[in-house]
């Protein structure tokens, strides 16, 4: 199985479904590393506090949203700025092949862990031949 993409474009100025104007967001660099147990998912999340951050895994997708939460201190301007205040979004398929009920997930110095295991169907299986 491997994971793949599937990030839903919400570009500035877009309109969604509703007929509402959708909030410009983007995708967060991200890695996964797979085991036999299950995979490891490194998400960089750089400003997003636990409150900013929604985690949902249904119908076989994986969705990461996260907000910044930045506020600067009265009286401060910024001149140059690298990074983005769009809101996160990283939208990954796996059939299924995930437990969500044993998803374990940490947030620590703008990184997101999660380890995700494997359901019993998806894990490999030895044969024996008699």
């Amino acid at each position: 199985m491997s994971f793949f993409n599937s990030l839903i474009p919400t570009a500035q100025g877009a309109v969604s479904g509703t007929g509402a104007q959708a909030l410009p967001s983007r995708r967060p660099a991200y890695e996964v590393t797979e085991s036999d147990s299950g995979y490891s998912l490194t998400v960089n999340l750089p400003g997003v506090s636990k409150d900013g951050l929604e985690i949902t895994d249904e119908g076989g997708e994986l969705r990461i949203v996260g907000k910044k939460a930045s506020t600067l201190p009265a009286g401060v301007e910024v001149l140059h700025r690298e990074s983005s205040d769009a809101s996160f979004e990283l939208v990954l398929e796996h059939d299924n092949t995930i437990d969500p009920e044993k998803t374990e997930a940490e947030l620590k110095d703008g990184v997101l862990h999660l380890k995700l295991a494997k359901a019993e169907s998806a894990k490999p299986r030895k044969i024996a031949v008699s």
